[in-house]
């Protein structure tokens, strides 16, 4: 079962970590819940060139919270704080024209995009878009992976057209271990499309950061 399942949905009760936190009416949850996915869809569009790994999105009464966890943050501030206020506006008034909720934004620095599948697919992804052998991507992809200290496994899964061939097939890339049946080790997963001359390549990544266990002890150090 653990692998016909995502790995992050399936370890929510071991290491909760939503994207979204807020609590709404039953008349107003369905709104909310649209509107976090186009906010989502919109920032990781204005941003694509930003390695965007996560979007939170914390509501209250009278207040919009977008956290954006980025391994770029100086991309996304910009020039005197230009570009994030040019984002908090767009948004501003693309969702809420009306000034209620008020937009706020706020930006952290991811300083380990190595650990982050998300990151790893997009790197990985935008490699083969730009026509770099995806053998090599995924190779270099592994070894900056297994480079940091915390990661103790990856697997990637490249699947389509590949190298134009006629026939779509999947290759597949590992280091290390991915438990993905044990629950306490901390799973990663991310899904990339690659969008080619030769159709859509899609990009699989998983990796190992240790138990929570020891995660939570480094990080109370």
């Amino acid at each position: 079962m653990g692998q016909k399942i995502n790995p992050i949905s399936n370890r929510i009760s071991v290491n909760p970590d939503w994207e979204s936190k807020w609590f709404a009416s039953s008349s107003n949850y369905k709104k909310y819940l649209v509107d976090d996915f186009k906010i989502r869809d919109f920032v990781k569009e204005k941003l694509n060139t930003a390695g965007v790994r996560r979007v939170e999105i914390i509501r209250s009464r009278d207040r919009l919270m977008i956290q954006i966890v980025t391994s770029k943050p100086g991309l996304v501030i910009g020039r005197g704080g230009q570009g994030i206020n040019q984002l908090k506006d767009e948004i501003q008034k693309t969702f809420y024209p009306q000034n209620l909720p008020v937009v706020r934004l706020e930006i952290v620095e991811d300083r380990h995009p190595e650990l982050s599948a998300t990151l790893v697919a997009q790197n990985i992804g935008s490699q083969i878009e730009r026509r770099i052998p995806y053998r090599r991507a995924c190779k270099q992809a592994l070894e900056k992976t297994m480079a940091e200290k915390e990661a103790q496994g990856i697997k990637i899964i490249i699947s389509g057209r590949l190298n134009g061939a006629e026939i779509a097939r999947d290759e597949k890339f590992q280091m290390g271990s991915i438990p993905l049946s044990r629950y306490k080790f901390d799973i990663d997963f991310s899904v990339y499309h690659a969008r080619t001359t030769y159709g859509v390549i899609g990009v699989k990544v998983w990796v190992n950061r240790g138990e929570f266990t020891d995660r939570i002890q480094e990080e109370q150090k």
